[in-house]
């Protein structure tokens, strides 16, 4: 299992991911969203994997282009804003493989765990 934890120092979800996968002896890659970010590829896969942008965001956030995000039209317009302004993603993003969740989901990592 190669799982890639997306996510910042400062976020609790983050820190609780690394838990969960630390406990069950899971390695995993951290890498720093504030810093690196998501690849074009990686962004694009994520957005598959988890079933389309909307789910990708953070809607309680306190992001100003938020606001114009909830009124654009095509999901390629809401893809494109949200590629660039990668703030508005929910943390953590986990991947393994092509599979990915967004925020803290212990249900489904373990799914993974039980089926590597």
């Amino acid at each position: 299992m190669n799982v890639q934890i997306f996510g910042t120092a400062k976020s609790f979800d983050t820190k609780k991911a690394e838990r969960w996968f630390k406990e069950r002896r899971i390695p995993y890659q951290f890498i720093d969203m504030k810093r690196y970010g998501l690849s074009g590829r990686e962004f694009d896969s994520v957005v598959h994997a988890v079933g389309g942008v909307d789910k990708l965001v953070d809607w309680s956030g306190k992001d100003p282009d938020l606001d114009l995000l909830r009124y654009l039209g095509s999901e390629t317009a809401k893809e494109d804003k949200v590629y660039e302004n990668q703030t508005m993603i929910r943390l953590p993003v986990v991947r393994s493989g092509k599979k990915a969740t967004v925020g803290y989901a212990p249900e489904i990592w373990k799914q993974w765990e039980e089926e590597a």
